[in-house]
């Protein structure tokens, strides 16, 4: 790498340099030819003559700080454990609609007033162009606010919400990933403010984890843990990494100071992601779910940088 490339690449905090965001692993089938003698009708910039997936991945130190600069060499796929080539390589951004999905169960109890601050830092990230929704759940789960571009809405009915009831996480990621398709933008993501336990839905984890899978919504939780013993809140870090990460997304643990940091590091996280793109050598349509690994190869000087991504996506049936 040359010097000039090497100033080039650099660590940034807070609003730094944008990094790529394109929804999350999206399967574009091949474009059937036009019949003889009908015009054609515009095409796209780049011409796909296969089946193409796109895997967002975000990129960060030993610090956790968002690493831009990099370029496709520092970057391996492999799909099902068999290196792919690397043929698209984009770094753009492009506004998002964000789904709160926001815990009012009994189990919350004080720690309602720590999930509204959370919610507040993240809405403080916001564009101009972004779209927001609200499910909140106790027992079940309820769509209060609807799509909207007015984050002030969800600010004022979170400012009412009330600790209640049982708690039907699962329930209210289902329905949040139902709302999310009312939703014409390609890039998606839940917000999750919880602490994790679930003890009244009527899906089970295996149940969601099919549909998360399915969905192009990336995942980030942000688990309000603490002040109470049983199994359910026990467990619940556990299942909120685990949905998270299935998307290429992350839980963090909302320590109270940490909470500003928290949001701002989610929506930059969130917003600015790389691109990478591959025709797999396995074209197979059959419907099956594929694993998906990235690894970075960091520039000469740099040290361990670690990737998060989707970890697979279900191939084309006929």
């Amino acid at each position: 790498m040359s010097s000039r490339r090497m100033i080039g690449l650099a660590f940034v905090l807070a609003l730094a340099a944008p990094l790529a965001f394109h929804g999350q692993v999206a399967i574009q089938p091949r474009e059937k030819p036009a019949p003889k003698g009908e015009a054609r009708t515009q095409q796209p910039t780049l011409r796909v003559d296969t089946t193409l997936v796109l895997v967002p991945v975000s990129v960060n130190d030993p610090l956790n700080r968002p690493v831009s600069g990099l370029e496709k060499e520092n970057f391996r796929v492999f799909d099902d454990s068999v290196q792919q080539t690397i043929t698209q390589f984009a770094m753009d951004d492009e506004p998002v609609t964000v789904g709160l999905v926001f815990d009012t169960s009994g189990s919350m109890g004080a720690k309602l007033h720590r999930s509204r601050m959370a919610a507040m830092e993240f809405f403080k990230t916001a564009n101009p162009e972004d779209q927001f929704f609200l499910v909140e759940f106790d027992s079940s789960p309820r769509l209060e606010v609807p799509l909207t571009s007015d984050t002030g809405k969800i600010e004022d009915q979170l400012i009412f919400s009330r600790s209640k009831g049982s708690t039907a996480l699962l329930d209210a990621i289902y329905l949040a990933l139902h709302e999310m398709k009312k939703s014409k933008m390609s890039k998606k993501a839940l917000l999750v403010i919880s602490d994790g336990g679930d003890n009244n839905s009527r899906y089970t984890p295996v149940e969601v984890q099919s549909v998360v899978r399915e969905s192009d919504t990336l995942i980030y939780a942000i688990g309000v843990f603490g002040g109470g013993g049983t199994p359910e809140e026990a467990s619940g870090p556990g299942l909120l990494s685990h949905i998270a990460e299935q998307t290429g997304g992350r839980m963090y643990e909302a320590d109270p100071v940490e909470l500003p940091n928290i949001a701002l590091k989610i929506g930059i996280d969130l917003r600015n992601r790389y691109v990478l793109g591959y025709a797999p050598q396995n074209q197979q349509r059959d419907g099956r779910y594929h694993k998906v690994l990235v690894q970075v190869i960091p520039p000469r000087g740099l040290p361990k940088l670690r990737a998060h991504w989707r970890l697979g996506y279900y191939a084309p049936a006929e």
